[in-house]
């Protein structure tokens, strides 16, 4: 495949969304760029809070990714990852959800959570789905069928909430 043009990750691009979910191992060098400068981005920059995003998640983690593409340009405009059972949570877990300002106001975080769920009910039959989510999320996520399950606490600095869709 020829390499793509740089662009600019915040200038939107019209076009369709490309949706993939990948391994960690089949991730291509670019693709893992684009997604860490997209989380840093969001969670270190916009959200100034210092953590260590690099947590070991990953290796063990299916990445979903929405790409708009619109001739050889693309951006990535939706991003989170489905982490195996026994890595985070005892249960399957949706996390890192984000979309980086290309794609926001755009619905694609409804859309992105529809894409990771699809795959969690696929790959994980039955099982329910654990998030440590941002409180100010809690009705967004609520939507999808997560009910809040533990009391406000700190996470890297920030007010989150646990909160559990039951198997399906």
């Amino acid at each position: 495949m020829p390499p793509l043009p740089e662009t600019n990750p915040t200038a939107p691009i019209e076009g369709p969304i490309e949706w993939r979910a990948a391994r960690f191992a089949e991730l291509a060098t670019d693709d893992l760029y684009d997604v860490l400068q997209a989380r840093l981005a969001v969670f270190v920059v916009e959200q100034q809070c210092i953590y260590q995003d690099a947590d070991g998640a990953d290796r063990r983690a299916l990445h979903i990714m929405g790409w708009r593409v619109k001739g050889r340009e693309r951006a990535l405009v939706a991003y989170c990852r489905l982490v195996e059972p026994g890595v985070k949570y005892a249960e399957p877990s949706i996390g890192r959800v984000i979309t980086p300002a290309a794609g926001r106001g755009q619905g694609l975080g409804k859309a992105l959570m529809r894409q990771a769920l699809a795959l969690h009910d696929a790959l994980y039959p039955g099982q329910a789905n654990r998030i440590s989510a941002q409180q100010y999320l809690e009705r967004f996520y609520g939507a999808f069928g997560y009910q809040t399950v533990s009391a406000p606490y700190a996470e890297d600095g920030l007010p989150h909430v646990e909160m559990l869709r039951a198997g399906r």
